[in-house]
């Protein structure tokens, strides 16, 4: 929980049109040669992505356990695995690490977002103890009580996905422990469908991410030279 708690946060948002997923990505040193891919969101299958706070490492193989198991849901049924239920069987690989001596727990929690044709767009959260919940919207890692009161002040039920990457990034920039917030220090993905129906998972380039920061005036313009 220590290393969570230290981890950089990640707030996810459920919309009546989609799921938005933010992170911050610690910049620990800045001889750190930022990755290009993301740190914070990884896709799992077409239709489910995640959010990660806490030990990276433990991350990986967790996540690795969730899309082969997405898979071979898959490869039996022909159809893509309902959320809740993938979510649920990460959760009791997590919750066997608590039970028996000899190995601690993994130390990271998720968000995860995604459809299915069973309950729509979905949010869940879980943590290291195989707890999960279904959310409206969430933060896990640095300063996540902080921003879950304002999430609980700021969400509306029928809130669009544009409003909630705006609530997010709001969220965000008063949690933060850096000043300023600026897309190298941010990642967005989101969850929607398609105009042909298709479940997309998309994430936002920093371009398009630096504008959007600008635009809802969570950042300040960079100087021109």
């Amino acid at each position: 929980m220590e290393a969570i708690g230290n981890a950089g946060s990640a707030i996810g948002i459920l919309s009546k049109d989609g799921v938005v997923l933010v992170g911050e990505k610690k910049v620990t040193s800045k001889l750190l040669q930022t990755s290009t891919s993301t740190e914070k969101m990884y896709k799992i299958d077409d239709h489910i992505a995640c959010a990660v706070a806490g030990i990276m490492s433990d991350a990986n193989i967790l996540i690795n356990t969730a899309r082969v198991q997405a898979q071979r849901y898959t490869f039996s049924y022909q159809e893509p695995m309902p959320v809740e239920q993938l979510v649920q069987s990460l959760c009791d690989t997590k919750q066997g690490y608590t039970q028996f001596g000899g190995l601690r727990p993994f130390g990271v929690s998720f968000l995860f977002a995604g459809w299915d044709k069973n309950y729509g767009f979905q949010l869940y959260m879980s943590d290291p103890s195989g707890n999960y919940g279904g959310w409206k919207a969430a933060a896990i890692g640095a300063n996540n009580q902080a921003a879950q009161s304002m999430l609980k002040q700021d969400y509306k039920d029928d809130i669009t996905r544009e409003e909630a990457v705006q609530l997010a990034l709001k969220v965000l920039s008063k949690t933060m422990d850096s000043t300023s917030l600026t897309s190298d220090k941010l990642e967005l993905a989101e969850v929607f469908l398609s105009s042909s129906g298709k479940v997309k998972y998309q994430v936002c380039t920093p371009d398009a991410l630096s504008k959007m920061l600008v635009k809802y005036g969570v950042t300040q313009p960079p100087a021109e030279a």
